[in-house]
């Protein structure tokens, strides 16, 4: 079961979009008129993960409580390449997956009214793979909050695009874990 995001990974204040004495310690409240774009050093901040499985190199639009798009360059320098397969480079379903789920980390980060503690998969629906992703290829994801119930259980849509082609899609299943 992977990790969607945990709310006390590096900085107890970024949970829930709280300030901390850093102004700059929230990327998402750095900003009076709404930052809509993240950094991978900014993500690093919101979310748990490193390499290797830091699979989101920036956020290029984020609507808060509702969605979060973010990118993720594919080089051939990464580890899964080198048996995934030898002489036909595709990056694994599971990290597609796992990588449009970082990017639905981001919108979880900032729900004020969810309690602190720990994301993980629920479950995930109707994921279909169209295309594969290779090296070279900028992997776009959209990722939208399609509901939370009892703030513990929610449900998140997901599409991953290559050349505005349709790599990846489907809907992910989250619980919080005390």
């Amino acid at each position: 079961m992977s990790t969607l995001t945990d709310f006390n990974a590096a900085d107890p204040a970024l949970s829930h979009g709280q300030a901390s004495d850093n102004p700059a310690a929230n990327p998402l409240d750095s900003n009076p008129e709404g930052k809509s774009t993240l950094t991978i050093e900014e993500i690093h901040r919101l979310l748990p993960h490193r390499y290797p499985f830091s699979l989101v190199d920036r956020i290029i639009d984020y609507v808060p409580g509702k969605l979060a798009v973010g990118i993720k360059n594919v080089t051939f320098n990464e580890p899964h390449f080198q048996g995934h397969f030898p002489g036909r480079p595709i990056m694994p379903g599971v990290l597609i997956v796992e990588a449009m789920a970082q990017v639905g980390g981001i919108v979880l980060t900032q729900m004020a009214d969810l309690q602190g503690g720990l994301f993980m998969f629920a479950g995930i629906d109707g994921v279909r793979f169209r295309r594969p992703v290779v090296p070279g290829d900028q992997l776009v994801m959209t990722v939208e909050l399609l509901s939370v119930k009892r703030r513990r259980f929610g449900k998140m849509q997901g599409r991953a695009e290559v050349d505005g082609q349709l790599a990846a899609e489907g809907e992910f299943m989250f619980s919080l874990v005390d």
